[in-house]
């Protein structure tokens, strides 16, 4: 697993770089002065993204927003102290994990790895609602060409559905395309 550490704090970086190099399983790569993090993220292509904040504030979550618009990634976030309702801020921008640590830093490992895990999820919840939205799409087409043919071709509901049927069949395509293509013809005319 690839981990993108950013952290402005010299010092705690490489605390957490050097508890994060002990496990063989993980490649750490530090964020370079002046590269954003969405610069970082497309460039590196990490599988996580460790962010860690001394006194966050709400412009360094702009970051976290660009990374979770262009190049979606489980981003952990570390700060010193708790704050409820930049938490809210920070999960609402895109933090898959908040945590409130003190020094010395725990072993993160874990963390990450449970950030990764829920993200993954939580991705997966996300394309399943997705799918289920573009099927309920393209049933709405196909009940629409039916209602069209049963209106103007005066064909039953089977009957309807067999002509889509059978037009898609003979011409190698879906039969919801068929459908939009007859709804665009039927209701233009």
């Amino acid at each position: 697993m690839k981990v993108l550490l950013a952290d402005d704090d010299a010092d705690r970086a490489g605390a957490v770089a050097r508890i994060l190099a002990a496990d063989t399983g993980l490649t750490v790569v530090r964020l370079k002065p002046n590269e954003s993090l969405a610069e970082a993220v497309a460039a590196l292509a990490p599988d996580v993204v460790l962010v860690d904040m001394a006194r966050p504030d709400r412009d360094a979550l702009d970051g976290i927003r660009q990374v979770a618009a262009l190049n979606t990634r489980p981003v952990v976030l570390f700060v010193d102290e708790d704050d409820p309702a930049f938490m809210e801020a920070a999960i609402h921008a895109g933090v898959s994990s908040y945590n409130a640590i003190g020094l010395p830093p725990p072993d993160v490992k874990p963390i990450l790895r449970a950030a990764v895990a829920l993200f993954r999820r939580h991705q997966q919840a996300r394309n399943d609602l997705n799918q289920a939205e573009n099927r309920l799409q393209e049933r709405a087409v196909i009940d629409r060409a039916k209602a069209l043919l049963i209106k103007q071709r005066r064909l039953s509901e089977p009957d309807a559905y067999k002509f889509l049927r059978r037009s898609a069949m003979s011409s190698a395509r879906r039969i919801v395309d068929v459908a939009r293509e007859l709804v665009k013809e039927l209701e233009g005319s």
